[in-house]
This record gives C-alpha cells, structure tokens and sequence, in this order.
C-alpha cells in the first residue's frame, strides 16, 4: 500500500485551477487533473504484469490479424492529430497490440496505446474491418484521455477541495480508488451516465480512425448487429455503463456520413 500511495502521489497533482482538456475529434471539454506521462508509465507496469498472467497468442491467423489492424488505426490516429496541429497530444505513446486467451468477448486500450484484445470476440469480429470497429474504439478512449477525466471526475466529486496529500494520509482505501479510476477501471452508480457519454464519444472517434485506416466504417453497424443477435438479457439503458446496441447503432448510422468523408478504400 505504501509503494501506491507513492505512486499516487506522482500522479494526480491538483493545481489552485481546473485544467481541461479539448476532444480533437468531438471539441467536448472535460476536466483533466492528472500527468500523462506518469498515467502511461503506469499503464505500461500495468500492461506488463498482465502479459505476465495472460501470455499472448503468437503466428496464428488472428493475432497477426491484431498486430495489422492495430498498427494501420494507430497510424491513422496520427495522421488526424497531425492534420489537426496536435500530435502532442500522444506524445509518448508506445503502440502494443497483443491477442489474448480469454473466451470474454472484449477489447481495451491503456493511457499510452497498450492494447489487449480478447480471443472471445474474434468470432464476432469476423474481418479485419469488424476487428477494425473494435480496436478503434479501444484506442479511442485513450486518444481521448478518458481514463484522466474519470480520475479527475471522481477527486472533484468524491473528495471536493480537500488536498490530495491530506487524502492520502487519512483515506488510503479512498486513494486506492482513484487510482483505480485512473487505470480505467470506471466508476458506479452517480457517474453511470458519464461513462455512457465516453462510449459514444469512442464511438465517434472509432469511426473516424477507422476510416482512416482504410476501413469501411459501415461495417461498423454491421459488427453491432452481429454482437446484437448473439447477446443475453442486458439490464436497461440507463442502469448500464454502455450504450444500449440499438442507441450505439442508431448513433453510428448518424455519424457514417462524417466518417465516409475520412474512408480512404
């Protein structure tokens, strides 16, 4: 515990101000508290230890397939921050895209562009652009910080104007959780909507990114409805941390047209 409080401490420094941060894709402003450069070496620790328990897939079909995708979307996260004059914006990325045994269908991608992806959704996924429509949103939420702005979202909320250092010294478990916030693992209850809206936004930004890697992003909806058909019972929109499919899908449908301006076949 004392070696995380340590870390901590080096990662969420709270200034007299609010800091901000500008979406270069949706322009949406949120609050960003926190140093990237130490979000993704802690991201890397993180990432590491994980490949140490889930050893990655290597020559198959698939994970090549991972390793391709992956790289043309962050090339063409590249070329969107450049076109738009803020490469800076993932200054230290260090780009890793590894398959993972794991029958859960799911993807992510850490503060630094250290993405997993599970075996369990390559079945839906089915092609490179399904893979693509993935891995796009994945790396979206960390092109858009949003793992920073959860951090940053629940100090404002949880803990108001009390000095971090003060937190640290009298609530370790509360210090615990921001951290976790800040790694990605997303916060309950009140903040459920706010997770709901970085979705989206990784939606919209996927797309995009998609796109520009060569990519139609109408195979977007058309991965959606595949992992429509097959999924259980889920619990209403509104007690869930996602989109419900049929929002997702109708949300894509409304940003194609943008996205199709960026499709380079």
């Amino acid at each position: 515990m004392k070696k995380l409080l340590i870390v901590l401490t080096a990662l969420i420094g709270l200034t007299s101000f609010p800091s901000c941060f500008t979406n270069p894709v949706t322009g949406r402003r949120a609050l960003s508290l926190v140093d990237q450069s130490t979000m993704q070496q802690m991201a890397a620790q993180q990432y590491s230890s994980f490949l140490t328990s889930n050893a990655p897939v290597r020559g198959t079909r698939d994970a090549e397939m991972v390793q391709k995708v992956g790289n043309r979307i962050a090339s063409a996260v590249q070329q969107y921050l450049s076109s738009q004059g803020q490469s800076d914006l993932i200054s230290g990325y260090q780009w890793q895209f590894n398959l993972v045994n794991n029958n859960e269908a799911n993807a992510w991608c850490m503060p630094g562009g250290k993405v997993a992806v599970y075996t369990g959704i390559m079945p839906y996924a089915q092609t490179e652009a399904g893979l693509a429509t993935v891995m796009g949103h994945e790396i979206a939420h960390a092109v858009a910080r949003h793992a920073s702005e959860r951090a940053s979202q629940q100090v404002a909320a949880e803990f108001g104007g009390q000095a971090l250092s003060g937190l640290l010294g009298s609530n370790p478990g509360a210090a615990a959780q921001v951290f976790n916030a800040a790694v990605g693992f997303g916060a309950q209850g009140a903040l459920l909507k706010f997770s709901r809206d970085q979705e989206s936004e990784a939606d919209h930004m996927g797309l995009i990114f998609m796109a520009m890697a060569g990519y139609n992003p109408n195979e977007a909806v058309t991965f959606w409805t595949r992992m429509s058909a097959q999924s259980g019972a889920k619990p209403p929109e509104i007690l869930s941390t996602h989109p419900s499919d049929q929002t997702r899908m109708n949300n894509l449908r409304q940003w194609i047209p943008e996205a199709m301006r960026y499709y380079k076949p």
